[in-house]
């Protein structure tokens, strides 16, 4: 070990060049002997400590509680877009019957398309539309929806008046109501 003569002061800045990382630490325990942290000395932990764990558990949870009905809704969207189609097809059916026999009730032998009798033309994913009411010069269109959109019912006449009869239990219902709710707070 290197000894070197120290001045009342203490160690001149320039000896740090000249003195190794053994004898920097040794002469530094010599003058503070208080500290007594070594860089060499330093214990290594293995895994995680309990609080990281908890703060991990907690991000996840404040992530999941913002994720998942978000996500919920996107899926319920994209449901949602089966009974507007399926209104809009049949309403454009509706005016080719009207087309062809100048009413839109029954004519002998032909059904208007909301009376079939096939549910395939009647039906899309989870809706299901009917004629709530029907005359021979207008029509009013309803798809109900079933399962993962049951409450949710769409309505469309001859004039093409889009209306939201009722939604979800968690739904406003559209403000005015003169289109087809397909989002949560939508505004018509």
């Amino acid at each position: 070990m290197c000894t070197f003569p120290l001045p009342p002061l203490g160690t001149p800045a320039y000896w740090s060049q000249f003195i190794t990382p053994t004898v920097a630490d040794s002469m530094r325990q010599t003058l503070f002997p208080h500290t007594t942290v070594h860089m060499n000395q330093r214990r290594r932990s293995n895994g995680f400590t309990l609080i990281e764990v908890m703060i991990v558990v907690a991000i996840v949870t404040i992530l999941a509680a913002v994720a998942i009905p978000s996500y919920r809704d996107y899926i319920l969207r994209g449901q949602l877009v089966d009974g507007t189609t399926i209104l809009s097809t049949v309403r454009a059916d509706m005016e080719r019957y009207y087309q062809d026999n100048r009413r839109y009730s029954n004519v002998g032998a032909f059904v208007a398309p909301c009376n079939s009798v096939d549910p395939r033309t009647r039906t899309q994913g989870n809706f299901v539309v009917s004629c709530f009411a029907l005359t021979d010069n207008t029509f009013v269109l309803r798809a109900t929806g079933s399962n993962a959109t049951a409450g949710f019912v769409y309505a469309i006449d001859n004039r093409d008046a889009r209306t939201t009869v009722s939604v979800g239990s968690s739904w406003p219902m559209p403000t005015p109501n003169t289109c087809w709710a397909v989002k949560r707070g939508q505004v018509c």
